[in-house]
């Protein structure tokens, strides 16, 4: 059984790219720092895993991940190589991704400095959209906008 499971901060945005084609695929790498459970010399350290998604679960990525938020994946390691311009044979592993979620919710994120770009204001329902039961109107369209359907 080839299983990983991992939760960890993304060290830098999703790289993502679209393969060629009238069917093109969104491929997504970035790399997830996860800390290791015992400290060397008294510090904190971590390992910095390789990953790689594809299709939908890229295109996610590429929408709601930014560096520094924490997430955890499941998925399977595989390894490869290739030869450089050098003519070296270069060996890689990666993690392929096959769940992804977050690990911790934004303000949490925010709280801990780790979101760079500021959130965007969010509007305020005002007391005169809340219908006379006492609920909101919820407006057309704003289920797009939702990283789940």
């Amino acid at each position: 059984m080839n299983k990983v499971i991992l939760m960890g901060r993304l060290t830098r945005d999703p790289e993502v790219r679209y393969s060629a084609g009238e069917n093109a695929l969104a491929i997504a790498r970035y790399t997830l720092a996860v800390d290791r459970r015992f400290k060397r010399d008294g510090e904190a350290t971590a390992d910095f895993i390789n990953c790689v998604s594809f299709g939908r679960t890229a295109e996610f990525a590429e929408k709601y991940f930014r560096q520094g938020i924490k997430i955890a994946i499941s998925g399977r390691i595989q390894t490869g190589s290739y030869t450089n311009r050098e003519g070296q044979k270069v060996y890689t592993t990666e993690v392929v991704v096959e769940e992804q979620e977050f690990a911790e919710s934004k303000s949490a994120s925010e709280h801990s400095g780790y979101m760079n770009p500021a959130p965007a204001p969010t509007p305020t329902p005002t007391p005169s959209a809340a219908s006379a039961d006492g609920f909101m109107n919820i407006p057309d369209g704003i289920d797009e906008e939702l990283p789940f359907n």
